[in-house]
């Protein structure tokens, strides 16, 4: 049987929360949750979208301040045949309260300076109540296994939990230069700390055999499976060495003279009854046999009895409790280029290239009870892809704005199986991101907006799992922006995103025939409330 307890949520909660691609968010601004199309910005949070367009902002301070608040259910349906209650329905849900943005700029004659600091990746913990399928799969093949060995099996129960939390900061400073009233270029750089936390447990595994070998307790009543294959330990190295010291003793009758044709009959009723239980637990009859044959086969059950009760030690290690308590952390740097053209004062367009980000993630354990699921030190790839980034901004007439987004994240060039020791296909094409959205001024102070996005995910089959998942998306958000006054400005926006569902095929191995096949659907929905207080302490263009 294979190992038991795959405690691989280490991927689980390491990949986007929000908008944006495998790895990077993108919903930035509260402004981006009312429109879902930023590229192209010229306002303050063009610190992220288009810094280069910051200094259309003309000379001044400005600020922004932005939080959103997340919210994520995922959802994993298995019809994995073990597994109770099948077709077994796993939920998680993912919570950031707390999803800042904030934004400085400063700009004097044709340069701008700009500062920023918002989740660039992850910003959220997530919380299985029940644990996964990858965590409850190998525990629901005790009872197949173990009655494809002779022991009867037909139930299993755990106290499964999972917690964990995944952030990466990204702090990021520019400057840009007005080459002309219609080009501007920019070039920034941020800084990504990234912090991963993993808290969980796998308590209280039972299994009910009937095997009252083992011990008298075991007839078919719920008990701990450590304990269980502890005493299968126990008893089957009991019956190893006795084996083979029966081997030896009748091997030493036959050499002292006693002929090895000798019936076992013939030998004290409490020997004959030893050897009988010794091989009768291998399921060997000793009618008729006489003594050499005896301490033959007696040698030949020994080292099965032994593999078998190193076996049996290796599962009780395996389902014994295990709670885990660890994090990895980790740091790069990626350049950012941008540039801005503005035609007229009715179009803007924009390119945005941040380089790749080298991620390595270092794990740290806090607290490993029961460990071997993280290893202290051990170095773990997170690189964030490279991101090409384009926008458009158009006004056919003064109280509507247009705008377009389209994005495109380098993943084809990323490791994202976290080894260099490993070559994993998980990815087929780079994901892109595009978009629509539009703003309309009901009057001076107040516009409406509402903005789609969509992506379109490029993983192959290899890359899903119920820890890590992507399929195409669709968001919808809404808002409203409303100008207190020449210096303040207020935006609220909502965003809905729907997801496609997923189902993948797999095998898993069976005592009863080679493999078993099993589907696995992936569903998620995600909603965002921002909120926004732009700052303009100078005169804009």
């Amino acid at each position: 049987m294979r190992k038991l307890l795959i405690f691989v949520a280490a991927m689980m909660i390491t990949v986007n929360l929000l908008a944006g691609g495998l790895v990077t968010n993108s919903n930035q601004s509260a402004m981006f949750t009312r429109l879902q199309n930023r590229n192209a910005s010229t306002s303050i949070d063009a610190v992220y979208y288009n810094p280069a367009g910051l200094t259309k902002l003309g000379n001044g301070f400005f600020a922004s301040i932005n939080n959103q608040t997340v919210g994520q259910t995922k959802t994993v349906i298995t019809d994995f045949p073990w597994i109770s209650g099948v077709p077994k329905e796993y939920i998680g849900d993912v919570s950031a309260p707390v999803y800042p943005g904030i934004y400085l700029a400063y700009n004097t004659g044709k340069l701008s300076f700009s500062a920023g600091f918002n989740p660039i990746g992850g910003g959220g913990g997530a919380e299985y109540k029940t644990g996964l399928p990858s965590f409850e799969t190998p525990i629901s093949s005790l009872p197949p296994s173990l009655t494809g060995q002779g022991i009867p099996t037909t139930a299993y129960a755990a106290d499964i939990y999972f917690e964990g939390t995944s952030v990466y900061f990204g702090y990021q400073v520019n400057a840009a230069y007005k080459v002309s009233d219609q080009i501007s270029v920019g070039l920034g750089l941020r800084y990504v700390s990234a912090k991963n936390t993993y808290n969980g447990y796998l308590r209280n595994i039972q299994i009910n055999p009937t095997y009252p070998g083992f011990g008298p307790q075991y007839t078919g009543s719920m008990v701990s499976a450590s304990g269980f294959f502890t005493d299968g330990s126990t008893t089957l190295s009991t019956l190893a060495t006795g084996s083979t010291t029966a081997a030896t003793n009748l091997s030493a009758l036959i050499a002292g003279g006693t002929p090895a044709a000798t019936p076992l009959t013939a030998l004290p009723a409490l020997t004959q009854t030893q050897i009988g239980q010794l091989l009768g637990a291998a399921g060997i009859s000793t009618t008729g046999m006489n003594i050499g044959t005896a301490a033959a086969t007696l040698n030949a059950v020994a080292p099965n009895f032994a593999a078998k009760s190193a076996a049996m030690a290796s599962y009780a290690a395996q389902t014994r409790d295990v709670e885990v308590d660890a994090e990895q952390t980790g740091s790069g740097v990626s350049p950012i280029l941008s540039v801005n053209y503005s035609p007229s004062d009715k179009m803007n367009f924009s390119v945005r290239y941040e380089f790749r980000t080298n991620l390595e993630m270092t794990t740290s354990l806090i607290d490993n009870k029961g460990g071997g699921f993280f290893t202290e030190g051990e170095k773990t790839i997170a690189d964030m892809p490279a991101l090409l980034a384009l926008g458009a901004e158009v006004k056919p007439i003064d109280k509507l704005s247009l705008a377009a987004t389209f994005n495109t994240y380098m993943d084809k060039k990323i490791d994202y199986d976290g080894s260099d020791k490993k070559n994993i296909a998980q990815i087929d094409k780079n994901f892109l991101e595009y978009g629509l959205g539009a703003e309309y001024s009901i009057s001076d102070k107040l516009r409406a907006s509402l903005g789609w996005v969509a992506t379109s995910t490029g993983v192959l089959p290899a890359y899903q799992s119920d820890q890590r998942y992507s399929t195409n998306t669709n968001s919808w958000g809404a808002g409203f922006g409303y100008r207190v006054n020449s210096m303040i400005d207020v935006n609220i926006g909502g965003q809905y995103t729907f997801y496609d569902n997923d189902v993948q095929t797999y095998a898993y191995p069976s005592p009863a025939s080679p493999l078993v096949k099993y589907n696995q659907s992936y569903k998620k929905k995600t909603w965002i409330i921002g909120v926004g207080v732009d700052l303009y302490f100078g005169k804009t263009e």
